[in-house]
């Protein structure tokens, strides 16, 4: 299953900082075929991150790992995700 984590920032100038250490966890974990696609917003208000997880604990789990959530840098809103499959029809 997937599952879209919405990374709200509430402190800019922690998530500056630990920006780092989130890079490099999403990335171990997109290596580890647990994290799909991920990226930035453009109103640069935070960011989201689509997890492969065989259960939404296992998805909440990773999304609590973060350093940006666990420092408490951003907010996290967690949803499962079930995509369409194109061409539709």
């Amino acid at each position: 299953m997937l599952y879209v984590a919405m990374l709200t920032i509430i402190d800019q100038d922690l998530n500056a900082k630990i920006r780092p250490a989130h890079l490099d966890y999403i990335n171990e974990l997109y290596k580890q075929g647990k994290v799909v696609m991920a990226g930035p917003f453009t109103d640069k208000k935070g960011g989201l991150v689509i997890y492969k997880a065989d259960t939404q604990e296992e998805a909440l789990r990773l999304a609590q790992e973060d350093p940006v959530v666990k420092q408490r840098a951003r907010t996290l809103e967690l949803r499962e995700w079930s995509p369409l499959e194109f061409p539709l029809g």
